[in-house]
């Protein structure tokens, strides 16, 4: 197996093709028998880093990726049930989309055009108090979750009311996420306080344990809607069961402001000095950072997760990524939610991320390859799944998606790593599997129903609008 040089050209004269061979391999000799092969003329592994392998194949068995190696040399010694060989594709690690409400898809152009306190305390609070209920959140989750399959998002992180609901959109779906359970001091149309929350959750915590799929964590809004007592509590929890926390930290300035003037500290200093911070911590926006508040980030080897498209359209401002990534600190990417981005494709989000980067610094910040990583094992670190997801590796699930790079958009073809980070490919994923399990085949969903999920969105649509 050979790293391809960086400028290897595309074949246009290929044009795009999957077949799938069910017992085309000889069973003859001494084969080692296993579920899947996957052939593709180029693959990004993401580890190592930049390298490119060409004209090889990943070997699949009982859910996990068992070899990767030369397309010949893999006929020679597996043989497979089924053999899935794509042409002018490139596989790569599905992508991790480390924060979103996916629920939210619902309301996805309710509220545009303004700042992010008069955007929930206006518009989106009172909608949700209105409309939210389990079938609201099954819904709008079922709706998110075709979407970010069909955009090469293969596990997801969640934070919304009825996380019992979205656990069993998870389910179904065969998607791979990280579910964390609101937090808050106010009643919703979930619970009551803060306790009650809690008390939910830990249920959620236990009857998901088992599961390969879904892990559970805990989700308090932010500093501004969660106590200090609440958070000690999630702390410790935390650290007894050795669950992730997910929050919303240094969203804007006046969060900041605000915490300044009404404690005297910022908030992740509070968030520290409760014992909070650790590197289980996965401080969701941060566009509001200083030296101090990187330091003490690379300190306690917390978590960002960067959601540039939604803080721009806030107005929130900015994650200073290339200077977190100097630190050391591992930054992965989010969408948010559809309500507040609109688009839960992460191409697109590591595309911005990217550009971004270079309009606050210099062209040589946050490069393609750099930004793919933070799509993929940058996302598996921060949601603690780096064992199992976000690179291709022997011994890792069979996570993996395949884009297809015969289209216009993408042709010629110089370099993989900055194809797939500058013109936004989210459209052009062909194929997707979780677990060895293939969610999408040729753009075409698995595991839902594309025609039920947008039907009932546009009832939900016609609803809330009182159309």
């Amino acid at each position: 197996m050979t790293n391809s040089p960086t400028n290897t050209p595309a074949n246009t004269s290929i044009q795009p093709r999957s077949t799938t061979a069910s017992g085309s391999l000889s069973a003859t000799g001494d084969k080692t028998p296993v579920d899947l092969i996957v052939s593709a003329p180029w693959i990004i592994p993401i580890v190592p880093r930049n390298a490119v392998y060409q004209d090889c194949s990943l070997v699949i068995h009982q859910g996990d990726i068992i070899d990767l190696l030369p397309e010949a040399e893999a006929l020679r010694k597996y043989h497979a049930a089924e053999h899935t060989i794509l042409e002018a594709t490139v596989l790569m690690p599905g992508l991790v989309n480390a924060h979103g409400h996916a629920a939210m898809s619902l309301l996805r152009g309710y509220a545009d055009d303004f700042s992010l306190q008069q955007w929930l305390n206006d518009y989106i609070w009172p909608a949700e108090s209105q409309w939210v209920n389990g079938d609201f959140v099954a819904d709008g989750t079922q709706l998110a979750v075709a979407e970010m399959i069909r955009s090469g998002t293969t596990c997801y992180a969640d934070m919304y009311f009825y996380p019992d609901q979205i656990a069993q959109v998870v389910r179904h779906s065969g998607i791979r996420a990280q579910i964390a359970f609101p937090v808050l001091e106010f009643p919703t149309a979930w619970a009551r306080d803060a306790s009650d929350y809690i008390h939910k959750g830990l249920q959620l915590y236990d009857d998901c344990k088992d599961e390969a799929l879904i892990r559970i964590a805990f989700g308090p809004h932010a500093p501004y809607t969660v106590n200090d007592d609440t958070l000690e509590r999630i702390a410790t929890l935390s650290s007894e069961l050795e669950a992730t926390v997910q929050i919303h930290l240094h969203e804007t300035a006046q969060e900041v402001a605000d915490a300044m003037a009404d404690e005297g500290s910022r908030p992740i200093a509070r968030l520290n000095q409760i014992g909070l911070l650790s590197p289980a911590t996965q401080c969701v926006h941060m566009t509001q950072t200083t030296d101090e508040d990187i330091q003490l980030l690379a300190d306690t080897d917390a978590q960002v997760i960067h959601c540039p498209q939604s803080n721009l359209k806030l107005a929130s401002g900015f994650c200073p990524v290339q200077k977190l990534l100097d630190a050391d600190v591992n930054v992965a990417l989010g969408t948010d939610g559809a309500a507040s981005n609109n688009s839960l494709d992460l191409f697109k989000e590591l595309n911005m991320a990217a550009l971004l980067a270079k309009g606050l610094g210099k062209a040589t910040d946050l490069p393609a390859e750099q930004a793919l990583y933070m799509a993929t094992m940058g996302g598996a670190k921060a949601l603690g799944m780096a064992d199992r997801i976000g690179s291709l590796e022997a011994g890792k699930a069979a996570d993996l998606i395949a884009i297809n790079l015969a289209d216009v958009s993408t042709t010629p073809l110089y370099n993989l790593h900055s194809q797939l980070a500058y013109t936004n490919v989210g459209h052009q994923v062909t194929h997707a599997w979780v677990n060895g399990v293939a969610l999408l085949k040729d753009r075409k969903l698995q595991t839902i129903d594309s025609a039920t999920v947008t039907a009932r969105a546009k009832q939900w649509g016609k609803k809330i609008s009182g159309d």
